[in-house]
């Protein structure tokens, strides 16, 4: 390398370390250190060398944040480990509650408490490879996501190189992008005078820009991130979550200043109550407050439910109210039958979104409630999001209300309804049902199933109204021509349906699963099944009892399931997705000598890091589990063991300390 470009290299490095630091002083830390004019000299100075030695541009040069090229479309990525949903609660019971349960679980010992504010924003994964940027990721299903990596890197606050002093290096974090509310207000009026439909609030609004395929229009949203959580390190996971915001924070990611650490319940209520009405003076929108306990050991003894950690929970504040007038109660049909009373509200806004419609769930909720037609009721939007009917406003009535009756007969197809013993639900008792067979083409073919883009409700409509498609299955067998008979079908959008239809066949077995859209098994459920049975065949054979010991699955699941595959029209339907070509066996764990193996780790090893060692076994036919079961072989124990030990030892499994492992898997 010549001289010129060896000190063009070495000065490049050191404006992208200058402009990365004032940054951080600008857009995480509020307090800039040089005039904008000055910042905006380091950055002409470093795109001119850039421009002069291409060959040479950093990939963490804050130029390179914006990709110049849309993307066609957004890949699938899985998470280190899955991003699962908090449980919620609504009171200061409920909240006295989990600190009650968490000090059961934890045998009585003295528990601190991490409280930080609930931002209403998207979830997301960012992934840094020796303190490099390498992807960001959507929260997605929980287990995979979609790679926003290039829209990621437009959003300025977020680094690109972590900073050293934090002694991060290849680690995954865990945040929340959002769009601040003035931001919102002008991103609204822009919208308004080129005639595009506004955003209903911040979330939707961040979700929008940060799904943009083009990073150009992602970079000129006002979008910002804080950082909650240090979900894999490679290096060892400090012993608190708190020790693990210091980290990031330390490593230039920003979190809020805002959360602070309580070693009493009571503490966190009354932070709580403190912030319920100080709400509004933040530039940002939150929801409620998430509560976790701090040490990480804890954390791991606690464990999860099949979608929930038991060591955090989500408090939510009471939702924002507004009065309209109920015009109507309709009456939907669903995949299961299910007859499902909605309201027809004359339009209101509340928290930013006009509500026109809301589900009564049952008939009996009707009734509890006392809701008559012509009301003027109270709407709220639960958890701030779902809109709800609280309560009629009754010394507002005139006498012209009228009762609401569920009625006897299916209202889309007329045939008789039944409401079974001990449920809520009334259901139409015709399969056939027309509105049933459109909400489960319409389920099958949605996101968290099979994913097949540009079947949505319009569409399905009209194959069911044409005698087109009766079950799911008839899609794979749908012609060009079919589709093109459609209104509003063309032939590059037959060409493109037929193509999505075709690539769905490929999806997870788990997917698969789901798509079947069996009661009460939902997305996380439809995961645990398939990774427990590992074939539909085997899954469509298991009895009730097999189907209870996996974990998350109880009694109702368990007999819906089985209820499910005893019927001969869904085991036909099975066979014919399967003659389609759909995925009826879940990915082939490798093969080796620890195969049906399954190990549970607790403490720290010297020679490799946890999740390095977990891979290590998986690669060798074995299974990790989260707790300790029944189905457990072997307790791996390093140094600084939990709870899970002394468990391992009442229960009589075998042991094996670091050594004893590394000789197990051949690498000692």
């Amino acid at each position: 390398m010549s001289d010129e470009r060896e000190r063009a290299r070495k000065r490049m490095r050191e404006l992208v370390d200058k402009v990365s630091y004032h940054d951080q002083r600008y857009y995480v830390e509020d307090d800039p250190e040089i005039s904008d004019y000055e910042y905006d000299m380091l950055v002409k100075e470093l795109s001119g060398l850039e421009e002069e030695h291409p060959d040479l541009v950093l990939p963490d040069s804050p130029t390179q944040r914006v990709s110049g090229k849309p993307m066609d479309e957004f890949p699938q990525v899985e998470h280190k480990a899955a991003m699962l949903s908090l449980d919620n609660c609504y009171s200061a019971d409920e909240l006295k509650e989990f600190d009650a349960r968490v000090r059961k679980w934890l045998g009585g010992e003295e528990v601190e408490y991490v409280v930080e504010l609930k931002i209403d924003g998207l979830g997301i994964a960012l992934l840094y490879e020796n303190g490099s940027l390498s992807r960001g990721a959507t929260r997605g299903d929980g287990r995979v996501g979609e790679d926003v990596t290039s829209n990621i890197r437009t959003i300025r606050s977020i680094p690109l190189r972590l900073k050293p002093e934090g002694g991060l290096r290849t680690v995954e974090v865990r945040g929340e992008v959002y769009m601040p509310t003035q931001g919102l207000r002008k991103l609204n009026r822009e919208r308004e005078k080129a005639g595009e439909p506004l955003f209903a609030n911040p979330r939707n609004a961040a979700a929008g820009s940060i799904r943009q395929l083009d990073s150009r229009i992602a970079a000129s949203r006002p979008m910002d991130a804080f950082f909650y959580t240090l979900s894999y390190s490679e290096g060892g996971m400090p012993k608190a979550h708190s020790d693990c915001l210091a980290a990031m924070k330390a490593a230039g990611l920003r979190t809020s200043p805002h959360t602070r650490r309580f070693n009493s319940i009571d503490g966190v209520l009354e932070h709580i109550a403190s912030w319920g009405s100080r709400r509004e003076e933040i530039e940002y929108e939150i929801d409620g407050m998430v509560v976790k306990v701090d040490s990480i050991e804890q954390q791991e003894r606690l464990g999860y439910t099949a979608k929930n950690p038991r060591w955090a929970v989500a408090y939510k504040y009471p939702p924002k109210q507004m009065t309209t007038k109920l015009l109507d109660i309709l009456v939907q049909v669903g995949r299961t039958g299910a007859l499902t009373p909605v309201a027809v509200l004359e339009p209101v806004e509340v928290g930013g979104v006009t509500i026109s419609r809301a589900t009564l769930h049952n008939e009996d909720e009707v009734h509890r409630r006392g809701l008559m037609i012509g009301d003027q009721v109270l709407i709220e939007r639960a958890g701030e999001v779902i809109p709800q009917v609280v309560k009629p406003v009754v010394e507002r009535r005139t006498g012209s209300e009228r009762e609401f009756a569920m009625p006897k007969e299916c209202p889309v197809c007329g045939s008789n309804t039944v409401r079974e013993e001990g449920e809520a639900v009334r259901r139409c008792v015709n399969a056939s049902c027309p509105a049933q067979v459109k909400e489960r083409i319409a389920h099958f073919g949605c996101r968290d199933a099979m994913d097949i883009e540009g079947v949505g409700p319009a569409l399905v409509e009209q194959l069911v109204d044409k005698g087109l498609v009766k079950d799911v299955s008839d899609l794979y067998a749908l012609r060009a021509e079919d589709l093109q008979a459609l209104d509003g079908v063309g032939e590059k959008s037959a060409e493109n349906i037929l193509r999505a239809i075709g690539e769905s066949a490929g999806r997870g077995f788990d997917r698969v699963v789901f798509a079947l859209g069996i009661r009460h098994v939902g997305r996380t459920t439809a995961g645990a099944l398939a990774d427990a049975f590992g074939s539909m065949d085997r899954l469509s054979s298991a009895t009730a009892e097999d189907l209870s010991k996996v974990e998350g699955v109880g009694e109702i699941v368990a007999n819906a399931v089985r209820s499910f595959f005893d019927d001969p029209s869904n085991r036909g339907l099975v066979e014919q997705l399967r003659k389609a070509g759909l995925k009826m066996e879940a990915a082939a764990r490798a093969k080796g000598p620890l195969e049906g193996k399954v190990f549970l780790f607790t403490g720290e090893l010297k020679s490799m890091s946890r999740p390095d060692a977990q891979a290590l076994v998986e690669s060798l036919g074995g299974k990790v589990g989260s707790s300790m079961t029944k189905a457990t072989d072997y307790v791996v124990a390093g140094e600084n063991p939990g709870s899970k030990l002394a468990k391992a030892k009442s229960m009589g499994k075998p042991v094996l300390d670091e050594e004893a492992f590394m000789k197990l898997v051949g690498k000692a």
